[in-house]
């Protein structure tokens, strides 16, 4: 069996996996959701006509305003949609899958032992909050 034959068996066990399926099942909630596919509508045209507002040499700085606190204000509104809720919690689950997955295939890629090498990140995280490393 080659390299891409087994990535082919990898990916039909990612589709066995239950945090694809529940994925799936929040990703389609999502998208049969009118309210909410109205509000995400609705955010967008907001952000185009902020974008709009903005390229203009005359701009109106109440508009500018106004239009930032109504895609606040969207933005708010969908992010407490439970199906988005729902769907940012089956998403973060598959990206940790993938990333977790990567790692391993990455590592492997640069000689380091498949079956011990880490499945989390190692070193700094972004966070300075939680790091005295940099120094």
């Amino acid at each position: 069996m080659n390299v891409i034959d087994k990535a082919r068996e990898l990916g039909k066990m990612i589709q066995e996996d239950e945090r694809y399926a529940v994925y799936c099942k929040a990703k389609e909630a999502n998208d049969n959701d009118e309210k909410l596919q109205q509000m995400i509508g609705e955010f967008q045209n907001k952000r185009m006509e902020l974008n709009v507002e903005m390229s203009k040499d005359d701009r109106s700085a109440e508009r500018l305003t106004a239009l930032d606190n109504d895609i606040k204000n969207l933005y708010g509104e969908i992010m407490a949609n439970e199906n988005m809720a729902a769907y940012n919690e089956a998403k973060n689950a598959m990206d940790d899958m993938l990333n977790r997955i990567n790692m391993v295939i990455t590592y492997s890629a640069n000689g380091e032992d498949p079956m011990t090498c880490p499945t989390e990140q190692q070193g700094c995280s972004g966070s300075c909050s939680t790091c005295g490393g940099c120094g």
